[in-house]
């Protein structure tokens, strides 16, 4: 078994990819020795390619799909703090959406985006379920608001505003989705103590990314609760077997655009 595929005119044996690789398992590298991982080490590669990314002279692949390999162009995904300053800003929950549906190869790009999302041990637990059926949104809604209903007189911490949500979804109006015309999903294996924080980063790109192409997002907070426990919904979902919805996201083309910041609360820093 081998990890790495190293070309040797191209190496200039600085030994970078040595010192990145999160798991020490590439030997020193000098002048006489080129890059290479024992027999006995190849199990423990996370496959991150932190070797290949840090090479500078791009001699080194790591031996995943090696022919999926795309070059990165010079200086590209360069920004400057300000225009990132800017795009972060300015990102909106969005809850008011137009009708038109989102390509699916457009939420594809996306979702490719969020597939280099960090997770711990580089383990990708996250899976997507894409709700693209405005209709079944609906539906979802609704199961959702009936969740709601089981919880009246309880004391969950959701009993003192729900029937303000359940008369406006009675009077027609969707607190839940908010008209959105899609929902994502993402799902992680049960019992994974760490894929639930994977999933919320993985979402995080997703909600990032999307405003790029035009896309408004909004964490769909009632139907992720609902979700993690309401056996109706989870049948809904049919989620594969041994898997669980870790949150929810609402999406679509915004009605309206964003033309203003608002203020924040003042940034409060602890420095040690």
């Amino acid at each position: 078994m081998t990890n790495i595929i190293v070309d040797h005119e191209r190496c200039a044996q600085c030994g970078i990819c040595a010192l990145v690789c999160p798991s020490g398992i590439i030997d020193a590298v000098d002048e006489t020795h080129f890059p290479q991982v024992q027999e006995i080490n190849a199990p423990r590669c996370m496959n991150c390619g932190h070797c290949e990314a840090f090479c500078p002279s791009q001699a080194l692949l790591l031996d995943l799909r090696p022919e999926e390999k795309v070059p990165l162009p010079t200086d590209a995904g360069t920004i400057s703090p300000e225009d990132i300053a800017f795009y972060l800003k300015k990102r909106r929950s969005v809850r008011h959406f137009t009708r038109d549906p989102v390509p699916r190869e457009t939420i594809l790009e996306i979702l490719d985006i969020a597939r280099y999302a960090a997770s711990g041990g580089n383990g990708q637990p996250v899976q997507w379920l894409v709700v693209h059926d405005p209709e079944k949104v609906r539906r979802i809604a609704g199961i959702t608001i009936e969740w709601m209903k089981g919880l009246l007189n309880t004391a969950h911490p959701m009993s003192g505003y729900i029937p303000m949500l359940i008369s406006a979804w009675d009077q027609g109006h969707d607190v839940v989705c908010r008209g959105a015309p899609h929902l994502l999903f993402a799902h992680i294996p049960e019992g994974n103590p760490i894929a639930s924080v994977d999933a919320t980063i993985a979402l995080t790109h997703v909600d990032i990314a999307a405003p790029a192409f035009g896309i408004g997002t909004c964490w769909a907070g009632f139907v992720a609760a609902a979700a993690m426990s309401y056996e109706p919904l989870q049948k809904e979902l049919g989620l594969p077997a041994g898997r669980k919805s870790a949150y929810a996201m609402m999406f679509g083309y915004p009605l309206y655009k964003v033309y203003g910041i608002p203020r924040r609360k003042p940034l409060e820093v602890t420095w040690q």
